[in-house]
């Protein structure tokens, strides 16, 4: 049988289409050796500078030591937003090159080997035979494309479009086809969630997509990822409060507090707003709130910085990324002329950084001595004698990792099964817990 060598680059939207093309090459199998690779396929990201240096140093590396025969397909955003200086400038490296609108055609394209760019965004579906990967229990489910939000800093919707929402059946049937295989956690994603079926004229589709995904047997649990500001509503922040399967989970790039630059980054909502919007949510009982911002926009004074920082250690976010301004072309920013250097773009991150980090050790400290449920992924990196675990409402890799080193049961802990632990310890980022009991 021929090997696959697959790199999925960037964010979780662009993991679902991977696993789409997986699903369409399953005569191919897996393999973690490029070297002995038949076919290579890099889905790659164009989302800011560091995204896209990284999706080329990628397709270089793996260029340079792929046997001669195989086959090297770059795919995804970068692809996308480049496409004529790439098919130009990567004729010796890459066999085949397409966007984002074919992946459920991979297999047709590697058979005929030739790329193509169709004009239409894909949109994963019920009717995608997905291979999910790097867990048993849990699925990242697309529920958009595209997106109509006009962020200053943001080139997203140029090659990804305008809003393109799926319809609620059809993410339904895909959730209980997740089921039946076994799956019972789901992270539910797009580029805007909250602004789900806005494009049918629905100002409340993820209320809806709520109260359908709670009816079906076998989800245990659930949460929905990037939430935008104009489009959140008290309304949606009580529903995902009072759901029995969604945890009280709020993520929201809010990307700045500052009053004018917001306005600036047009993001849709005032400082003063954002602020009522953020405390309704963290005032939901068990309510587990993220975020990210954005350091150095144009415009950004060292009083809209210290505003900013202010702002961190007041509310004490969960958990926090910070990026530094990517000037981006084809975006509104790129064009401002009150750039803020790069110099002081690094010293702001930094700072912002350390804020983040003491904060986010701090909340992890609150955990030690408190019971919850968590999910065992299998044996840590760390040590064969430590298991590795996930507080079930988080959100798998980005909100941190539990260390099982004791065992209450007398029987053997099994992956992807959901136990009570308690927290005995923080060591370093990691908690330490001891697992009490069956869920």
């Amino acid at each position: 049988m021929k090997k696959l060598h697959l790199v999925s680059l960037g964010c979780t939207k662009n993991l679902v289409d991977s696993e789409v093309m997986l699903g369409k090459l399953k005569d191919y199998t897996m393999t973690d050796d490029s070297d002995s690779a038949d076919l290579i396929i890099v889905n790659t990201c164009g989302f800011i500078e560091s995204a896209k240096q990284e999706s080329l140093n990628t397709i270089f590396e793996l260029d340079s030591t792929r046997k001669k025969e195989s086959v090297l397909v770059m795919a995804g955003c970068l692809s996308e937003r480049y496409k004529e200086d790439l098919k130009e400038g990567l004729t010796n490296e890459v066999d085949i090159m397409t966007g984002v609108g074919d992946y459920d055609i991979i297999d047709k394209l590697v058979d005929e080997k030739r790329g193509q760019f169709t004009d239409k965004v894909f949109l994963a579906s019920e009717e995608n035979d997905r291979v999910v990967t790097g867990s048993t229990y849990h699925a990242y489910v697309k529920i958009s494309e595209g997106c109509n939000q006009k962020c200053s800093f943001c080139a997203i919707p140029s090659f990804k479009g305008k809003l393109n929402s799926r319809p609620l059946g059809s993410i339904e049937a895909e959730v209980k086809s997740l089921v039946s295989q076994g799956f019972y956690d789901f992270s539910f994603v797009s580029q805007d969630s909250s602004s789900f079926l806005r494009d049918f004229n629905m100002n409340d589709g993820l209320e809806q997509l709520i109260t359908r995904i709670e009816k079906i047997d076998g989800v245990k649990s659930a949460r929905i990822l990037y939430l935008y500001p104009s489009t959140t509503t008290n309304n949606l922040i009580e529903k995902i409060a009072n759901s029995k399967v969604f945890h009280s989970y709020y993520d929201m790039p809010l990307q700045h507090i500052s009053s004018s630059v917001l306005k600036t980054m047009k993001r849709g909502k005032g400082a003063e707003q954002l602020k009522d919007l953020m405390q309704h949510m963290k005032n939901q009982e068990n309510s587990f709130v993220r975020s990210t911002f954005i350091v150095g926009h144009p415009g950004e004074t060292k009083e809209n910085f210290e505003e900013l920082c202010n702002y961190l250690e007041e509310y004490r976010f969960d958990r926090v990324n910070v990026f530094s301004y990517s000037d981006e072309d084809g975006t509104g920013a790129y064009d401002f002329e009150n750039k803020v250097e790069q110099e002081l773009i690094d010293e702001r991150a930094e700072i912002l950084g350390d804020i983040i980090s003491k904060i986010t050790y701090e909340k992890l400290e609150e955990e030690v001595g408190k019971t919850f449920d968590v999910v065992v992924d299998g044996e840590s990196s760390e040590h064969e004698y430590l298991l590795s675990a996930r507080k079930l409402s988080w959100a798998p890799d980005i909100d941190g990792e539990i260390y099982i080193n004791d065992n209450e049961l007398n029987e053997e802990i099994k992956a992807g099964v959901i136990y009570t632990a308690k927290i005995t310890e923080l060591s370093g980022d990691k908690l330490i817990g001891t697992i009490i009991k069956k869920v």
